[in-house]
């Protein structure tokens, strides 16, 4: 009780919100639930919060220009929101399950800081700006947490070559050829677990890799391998199996002609 007797003390001497009206203060609310939806949807899909972090002192400049009566604040958390929102590296894949002690931690401070807005004489501005920060922090790194894959499924080997595979009703990968390869795009909303693949001139078997040179076990949504190919390469073939070992595997082909044919091509 002392704890929180000195912390309504310390709340004493900071600026009461006094301009923040209830039509902000819903808005607000909305994008800090948009933004922690987003972040277990990510999660779903094995991503975690990077640059999207900056969602969170954004918000709280959005809350900080009308009570410091300070424009520019709102311009600044509002670009800060866009680029948490669009920028290419705002949630990246990561290498084992995010730990949630972290985000316990930040729930707790800011739960006590809230029990201490709550029973001080007046709601000042820092400490709820505080408390939105450690809230909102610690809710995205915990949903983060519970929501993602428990772990990523093993790759389903170079047995899966010999079976009988299929082809899918809709293609799960695309092929962009480029000057020095291919590059193999997961464009399907599932993890894709990868077994081998090969040129279509060669009946071979080839680890997928990234473009780092890094071997790749699974493809998730949206995620790119490279294909080095040569320029007389007329397609590939991969292998793979979706969502799980246990599934059918799927064989992904795609045929074009080589580019050093390209003109003796005949469009029948």
């Amino acid at each position: 009780m002392a704890n929180l007797e000195g912390l309504g003390g310390f709340l004493a001497g900071l600026t009461p919100i006094t301009r923040v009206s209830g039509a902000f203060a819903v808005v607000i609310l909305l994008l800090a639930a948009y933004w922690l939806l987003r972040v277990g949807r990510e999660a779903q899909r094995g991503l975690v919060p990077r640059a999207a972090w900056w969602s969170v002192p954004g918000l709280a400049m959005l809350l900080f220009a009308p009570v410091l009566d300070v424009p520019a604040l709102f311009g600044i958390g509002a670009a800060i929101l866009l680029i948490s929102e669009f920028w290419p590296g705002a949630f990246a894949f990561a290498d084992r399950k995010p730990g949630a002690a972290w985000p316990l931690v930040s729930l707790l401070l800011g739960a006590a800081l809230t029990l201490g807005i709550v029973r001080a004489p007046e709601i000042e501005s820092g400490a709820v700006g505080a408390a939105l920060m450690l809230l909102l922090a610690g809710a995205g790194g915990l949903i983060s947490s519970v929501l993602y894959p428990a772990a990523p499924a093993r790759t389903p080997g170079f047995g899966v070559r010999w079976q009988a595979v299929q082809s899918p009703e809709l293609p799960d990968l695309t092929v962009t050829l480029t000057e020095h390869g291919a590059q193999l795009r997961n464009v399907s909303r599932r993890t894709l677990n990868l077994a081998g693949w090969s040129p279509a001139s060669v009946n071979g078997w080839l680890r997928l890799r990234d473009e780092g040179g890094h071997p790749l076990n699974t493809l998730r949504a949206g995620q790119t391998a490279f294909l080095p190919l040569d320029g007389q390469e007329s397609g590939v073939r991969v292998w793979y199996v979706a969502g799980n070992t246990s599934g059918t595997p799927l064989l992904f082909r795609a045929d074009w002609t080589p580019r050093v044919h390209a003109n003796y091509r005949v469009l029948n």
